[in-house]
């Protein structure tokens, strides 16, 4: 049986941003390929017509497979949403230099083996989408994000320099940049100090920080939008969010 919607595959799908956006692409009919490490959030959602893999975004065979079975179930992949990502944040002379590692790792490499898993089919099929969800911390400094900063500048420029090598091929690429949600994220932080601070940034703006149902419908708005119409950055944070 065709689907009526094609696939969207969705990494780091588990929990926060990439969680609801599974759960909006579902309610308007897309077959999914969901991925993340845990496996039994994504099984909990009882989404129809999706299929839930446990990979790591950094086993670039492993997500590379995973796309190709779940384009066997449901057809070629439109889009993917490069989501996964990790946030360790760290006094510079005091972090410990592995955070550093799985920042680049999950954050930077995860990204391009998403981009690697679908983009030859995307450029032979001259039609797809691929949307990478970066951050603010693209885009600018903040205390203690030294190396995360790093990654998502990384993530900013891959992404537009992957949209420059893609256009001509009508394969749209689009940056995805929120600021402070309330998601899973400040929990990898490991120093207590700096998510004590964290937290209290957060109370100053009144506590009001983005959902991910905000950034789920800034990816979907970008997907939505005809085949001819690149949405190239989304920049989206709370209102009373100034940084």
């Amino acid at each position: 049986m065709q689907n009526r919607q094609p696939l969207i595959v969705i990494t780091g799908a588990s929990s926060g941003i990439g969680l609801a956006t599974a759960q909006l692409f579902s309610s308007l009919g897309h077959p999914l390929l969901l991925l993340a490490r845990r496996l039994e959030p994504m099984q909990a959602l009882n989404l129809p017509g999706t299929l839930a893999l446990s990979v790591d975004v950094t086993d670039r065979a492993a997500l590379a497979a995973a796309v190709q079975q779940g384009e066997a179930r449901f057809g070629p992949a439109d889009a993917i949403v490069n989501n996964a990502g990790v946030m360790l944040l760290g006094e510079i002379t005091r972090q410990d230099p592995d955070q550093w590692d799985r920042m680049l790792d999950v954050n930077v490499k995860g990204v391009l083996n998403g981009v690697h898993a679908v983009a030859a089919g995307m450029v032979q099929r001259q039609r797809g989408s691929i949307i990478n969800v970066s951050s603010v911390a693209g885009r600018k400094t903040f205390p203690n994000h030294v190396a995360y900063v790093g990654t998502k500048f990384a993530v900013h420029g891959l992404t537009e320099n992957l949209r420059e090598e893609l256009a001509a091929h009508h394969v749209r690429v689009t940056t995805i940049a929120p600021g402070a949600v309330e998601t899973e994220l400040l929990g990898h932080t490991t120093d207590a100090a700096i998510k004590s601070g964290y937290e209290d940034w957060k109370t100053a703006m009144g506590g009001k920080v983005l959902a991910a149902q905000d950034v789920a419908n800034a990816i979907h708005y970008a997907y939505a939008q005809p085949a001819g119409v690149c949405i190239r950055e989304i920049v989206l944070a709370a209102t009373r969010q100034q940084a």
